[in-house]
């Protein structure tokens, strides 16, 4: 009897563990910028802003296309887990990012710069998944304060 009793909850955590496992971040897909319910500070304004999320066993990967007001296009790439630890980022000011999941919708992220912390991020997507909100602090390359709240549409 004690033998089934393990064997019944050992059943129930590793079907809780893998349906869990099994459920997409709700970040993934692709994320159009919304530049008229966007903030930045200083600006101007992004002129357009694609992000892409995918995941796989490596963990997820974001590859974010912007093009800046003065018409410059940037790529930048990584893939992270939310577990706290440093992953590199390619094609930006910073050069590695952590992560961590607050809840089943948002996760943090801190930002640095040869090992020193630059920025923080926090992207949230909505309840019914069609919007992806992403509040940034930090400071440019140029050494000036930045804050940004950039609103997403699901495409």
């Amino acid at each position: 009897m004690r033998k089934l009793l393990v064997l019944a909850v050992l059943a129930i955590v590793s079907a809780t563990g893998g349906a869990a496992a099994a459920v997409p971040d709700p970040v993934i897909g692709t994320w159009q910028l919304n530049v008229s319910k966007s903030t930045f500070t200083p600006g101007p304004a992004l002129k357009s802003e694609t992000r892409t999320y995918s995941q796989s066993a490596q963990g997820i990967t974001v590859t974010i296309k912007t093009v800046g007001a003065d018409g410059k296009e940037d790529t930048v790439q990584s893939t992270y887990q939310l577990d706290g630890k440093d992953y590199p980022v390619t094609g930006t000011d910073y050069d590695s990012l952590s992560a961590r999941q607050v809840d089943s919708n948002t996760a943090t992220f801190t930002l640095k710069k040869a090992g020193k912390a630059v920025g923080t991020i926090r992207r949230t997507v909505s309840k019914d998944g069609k919007t992806l909100t992403v509040k940034s602090k930090g400071t440019t390359a140029k050494g000036e304060k930045s804050e940004s709240v950039a609103v997403f549409d699901k495409q």
